[in-house]
């Protein structure tokens, strides 16, 4: 269990070492796309840190190791490229605990964070997204008090993405 939990701001100097706890956290899915779909996927993993729409990358650390990270846009455009989904408000992206330390508070105390930082700005809502297929993050999602968002689904080649949405 780690000792002490901080929320920070990504800093340039470690977004190679949050880049690959992204791709280590999101390797759990590689069987259930399809070789194309996950290759590009995970080439998005990668080069995400270097999107120039990103509102700020939050980091959870312990012990001066990376444990968690997400990434926070200010809508669906700045998120997607799709400002026809409409989303006003702050969207979470690319959440990812490290799998060696998942189960610990890791992802409430980011999403806290984020929806904490979403209320500052004077938001409504703080949004997500999740493929149909990542049923734990959905149930972790539902139990952190968001809720579904219909109106807001999209697919993304052949995955079915859902909206959640916090009210903040």
């Amino acid at each position: 269990m780690p000792s002490v939990i901080t929320i920070d701001i990504l800093k340039e100097v470690d977004k190679e070492a949050v880049a690959e706890l992204l791709v280590e956290s999101y390797g759990q899915y590689e069987s259930e796309f399809s070789t194309a779909v996950w290759q590009a996927y995970l080439e998005s993993i990668k080069h995400s840190l270097d999107n120039p729409a990103i509102d700020r990358v939050l980091v959870a650390k312990s012990e001066g190791k990376f444990l968690g990270t997400l990434q926070l846009f200010t809508n669906s455009e700045a998120a997607y490229q799709r400002p026809e989904i409409g989303i006003v408000d702050p969207i979470v992206r690319l959440l990812a605990v490290s799998p060696n330390t998942r189960g610990k508070g890791i992802a409430r105390a980011l999403l806290k964070e984020s929806a904490s930082y979403a209320k500052e700005k004077g938001a409504s809502f703080l949004y997500l997204h999740s493929g149909a297929n990542m049923t734990q993050a959905i149930r972790l999602y539902e139990h952190l008090g968001f809720k579904r968002d219909e109106s807001k689904d999209f697919h993304n080649a052949d995955v079915h993405v859902k909206c959640f949405r916090l009210e903040l």
